[in-house]
């Protein structure tokens, strides 16, 4: 049996499976965590994925390895390869007023033409004008900047601090693209805005082709043999598209820390409302994509103060009604990304004597989370992306009230497919490409949830509740 491995080194945690080359099924796994601070050094990336990959019984079996992970998060590097400081995480908003002034000062609609992105606090470039602002000693220092993703492929390369070789660094378009300077339609950078943000130029990874490979890993690496080539890598949700084989038509609706909501696209988009995100993916096509911060977390919350465990929680919401009597959660525990609300805090409206219950609470929590990512199918439409079919993936996908309650907010087909690592099965395609040049065809089973009825009430209370607090703004019009 060939073997081939998939590390996700996420927000939370990296993981890291091993899977059969001709089926994709997965044998085994490790996982170790990452801090829960939104300012980490990279080193505690680097050994959590030691941690992982020992946990996972060591690589030594497998003949190709790939790299996925969280998008956008920066890693500052000297001359000699040595990180310079700890990177602000893409979920950190002490970047919100940086980016603030890159829009004013570049204009919101020239980032949008040039890169396909409206540009928010998650994005690269935000972070490099961050530091440019907070640490000038550490922005001039700063050599080459690559993603998380980047840095730990490279290391596995063998470069780094003792060994140098930042002209080495790689990068796949899906990472590119979720800089804030590189252009979906040239597949070039844009230079000239990465400079305008950190003030001056630096090394930037090659972008390689989806089917490429970075190298090969370095030897006295513990656990993983030498030798053996490493894939291109990717972003983690080109990479769950990737392994979820998504055409067009398709939208991918994925609950983790992050919420996020994807499709697949011939062509970049410009969404001059601000909430499409023009990514590219791991394939040479392109992932229009809306995000939120707060997601999977917000149930985290309702359990915690429920004390129950998340299978209760989902047993109580499916006890109370649709709309639960009224009682509706803005979940913006972390403030919010999509819409641009970096300092709103999560708010709980028209609770009552005769409402405010275990079951209705645990209700409002799950239809606040699902409210706001169900909002972000407009902005996909009103950018000509037609849904004809949704995935729920991620976490709490399996959740029967998350099932249940979506399945009454959406009027199209709602699949679950089979549970699976999909960050870290597509980083081991990514590794099975670099081995033999192409995709392996590993199949996805899928279940389609059944139909409960439309409850428009629920998306009625949220929309009335953001207007209540003034989160709703006029729709700029979209090109």
């Amino acid at each position: 049996m060939t073997l081939v491995a998939g590390i996700d080194s996420s927000t939370q945690s990296c993981k890291v499976t091993v899977r059969d080359l001709e089926t994709g099924a997965q044998l085994r796994e490790g996982k170790a965590s990452h801090p829960a601070d939104t300012i980490v050094h990279p080193d505690r990336w680097w050994d959590a994925l030691l941690t992982a990959v020992r946990r996972a019984g060591g690589l030594d079996d497998v003949v190709a390895i790939s790299v996925s992970g969280q998008q956008h998060t920066p890693i500052f590097l000297d001359a000699r390869g040595a990180v310079v400081c700890s990177s602000p995480l893409w979920n950190d908003v002490g970047s919100h007023s940086h980016m603030m002034d890159l829009n004013r000062e570049v204009g919101r609609d020239e980032w949008i033409r040039r890169t396909g992105l409206p540009l928010t606090l998650s994005d690269t470039v935000t972070k490099l004008r961050w530091l440019r602002d907070t640490d000038a000693e550490s922005a001039h220092r700063t050599a080459a900047v690559a993603v998380v993703h980047d840095w730990l492929t490279w290391r596995l390369m063998g470069y780094g601090p003792e060994a140098g070789g930042i002209e080495r660094l790689t990068t796949d378009r899906s990472e590119a693209s979720g800089t804030g300077y590189w252009s979906g339609e040239t597949e070039e950078y844009t230079e000239d805005l990465f400079e305008h943000a950190l003030g001056k130029r630096a090394i930037l990874p090659q972008v390689l082709g989806p089917h490429d490979r970075a190298g090969l890993t370095a030897s006295g690496i513990p656990g993983i043999p030498s030798g053996i080539p490493i894939g291109v890598g990717s972003g983690d949700n080109a990479a769950a598209a990737v392994a979820l084989g998504i055409a067009q038509g398709d939208v991918v609706l994925s609950l983790g820390t992050s919420g996020v909501v994807y499709t697949r696209s011939a062509t970049p988009v410009h969404d001059y409302a601000g909430y499409v995100c023009s990514y590219a993916d791991a394939t040479g096509d392109h992932l229009p994509l809306v995000a939120t911060l707060n997601a999977a977390r917000n149930f985290d919350v309702g359990a915690n103060l429920l004390g129950c465990t998340y299978d209760e929680l989902s047993d109580l919401a499916l006890q109370a009604r649709p709309g639960a009597e009224g009682l509706t959660l803005l979940p913006f525990f972390e403030g919010e990304r999509t819409p641009d609300l970096p300092h709103a805090r999560a708010s709980l409206h028209a609770a009552s004597l005769s409402n405010f219950t275990r079951a209705n609470f645990a209700r409002a929590v799950i239809e606040g989370t699902l409210a706001t990512q169900v909002a972000m199918l407009e902005p996909l439409s009103a950018c000509d992306i037609h849904a004809e079919r949704l995935l729920l993936i991620g976490g709490a996908a399996q959740s029967a009230a998350v099932q249940t309650v979506l399945t009454q907010m959406v009027e199209m087909p709602v699949v679950v497919p089979e549970l699976d690592e999909y960050v870290t099965k597509g980083a081991a395609m990514q590794a099975a490409a670099a081995l033999n040049g192409e995709f392996p065809e590993w199949v996805v089973a899928v279940a389609e949830l059944p139909r409960t009825g439309h409850e428009p009430q629920i998306e009625e209370q949220h929309t009335d509740a953001m207007r209540s607090m003034g989160y709703l703004t006029p729709v700029v019009e979209t090109a």
